[in-house]
């Protein structure tokens, strides 16, 4: 599926309030607020499900993110945004739905995104949506904290800052 520069946003006010519904390519170029969701998958022995974001991706082309991420759409929520974007982008349908860790207020390094962190348990195998991920990996938290140490700039801007949250959740 090609990212979709039409598809529809909810816009929203500083309290997350739905003020109307907008295009991407619109609310990216205005800087609106908006919501979004990050998943990060763990498995049974710890590991944490990174992938890297395809090349044809509007914003971060090529840039390491969470396992899986994505806008919610105009009236849809958070929480099955969430299970929608592990069905997508990884194939994915835990047995026990992700669970919400924290919320990160819209700002520039989200993009202007509220967004929502969740965490889900499985093993994979997992099925990538090559218009949306390049690649993807299984990292301990010790291997991604000296990574962004070391290469930031590996990493679309949200990842540093949901990472600092989530580390000690995860």
């Amino acid at each position: 599926m090609a990212q979709n520069l039409d598809e529809l946003f909810d816009v929203v006010d500083e309290q997350d309030r739905v003020l109307r519904q907008a295009p991407r390519r619109e609310v990216h170029a205005q800087h609106w607020l908006h919501r979004a969701v990050h998943v990060l998958v763990r498995n049974r022995a710890g590991l944490i499900f990174l992938h890297q974001r395809s090349r044809l991706k509007d914003l971060f082309p090529g840039a390491w993110d969470t396992s899986c991420a994505g806008h919610v759409g105009a009236g849809e929520d958070y929480d099955s945004t969430s299970r929608r974007e592990l069905e997508e982008e990884l194939g994915c349908r835990p047995a026990v739905p992700p669970r919400r860790l924290f919320r990160i207020e819209a700002q520039p390094d989200t993009g202007w995104e509220f967004v929502w962190v969740y965490l889900a348990e499985d093993e994979g195998p997992f099925v990538l949506e090559a218009d949306e991920i390049e690649r993807g990996d299984w990292f301990t938290p010790a291997a991604i904290d000296r990574w962004i140490a070391a290469q930031p700039g590996d990493f679309a801007s949200t990842f540093p800052l949901l990472w600092r949250q989530a580390r000690h959740l995860v």
